[in-house]
């Protein structure tokens, strides 16, 4: 497949970008600053991009996003970014206990504005439009710099509540969010990567 990995230099976005290419997958890998992505690899092409302006996303692409920031609107503006690419698919990664999940996570969720605060609106959009355009996206708990691990990944229906103890890997999550790309289950919908 042809894979496009959003902010490729960050944590996730790295995991994704490396675990993409031991799958054998092509891999177009955007950054501002493409030099801080620090792989190389035959399948892998290094291009800048922001997501304040266009995107340089072919159609026959599905987009990982790894994008994160402390700055409201980035996100929003990512997604409409890759929406208006028109990749083949959006799979994005989002926060559990936020939009959609919000009710199924519970009252440990409220947490969260402690910690996003005037981000979380952002997050939300993001969210909504991606599923909007058919995408998936994928919310995770506290993430971790940890090993991949043994996984699962779950629906908003067996969603189990918040819990800032429950932490699982970007490795663990980069693998589901790989899964999704290569075995679709979760088009249009919210998915909970969980450890274990």
């Amino acid at each position: 497949m042809h894979l496009t990995i959003l902010a490729a230099s960050g944590r996730t976005g790295s995991a994704l970008t490396r675990q993409a290419l031991d799958r054998g997958h092509t891999v177009t890998a955007l950054a501002r600053d493409p030099r801080r992505i620090t792989l190389d690899h035959p399948n892998l092409r290094k291009v800048a991009g922001d997501v304040s302006g266009p995107l340089p996303i072919d159609a026959d692409s599905v987009v990982l996003s790894g994008l994160g920031t402390d700055t409201p609107g980035v996100l929003l503006a990512g997604a409409q970014a890759v929406i208006a690419a028109g990749p083949r698919r959006i799979i994005w990664l989002g926060a559990y206990g936020t939009g959609a999940s919000a009710d199924v996570a519970g009252e440990g969720a409220e947490v969260l504005w402690k910690f996003f605060g005037d981000r979380i609106p952002d997050k939300i959009a993001a969210d909504d439009a991606v599923l909007t355009a058919g995408g998936t996206v994928f919310h995770a708990g506290v993430l971790t710099d940890d090993p991949a691990g043994p996984g699962r990944v779950v629906g908003l229906e067996e969603a189990p509540p918040f819990d800032l103890g429950a932490k699982v890997s970007r490795e663990t999550v980069a693998a589901a969010m790989l899964d999704e790309a290569e075995h679709p289950r979760f088009a249009g919908k919210i998915a909970l990567p969980l450890a274990g």
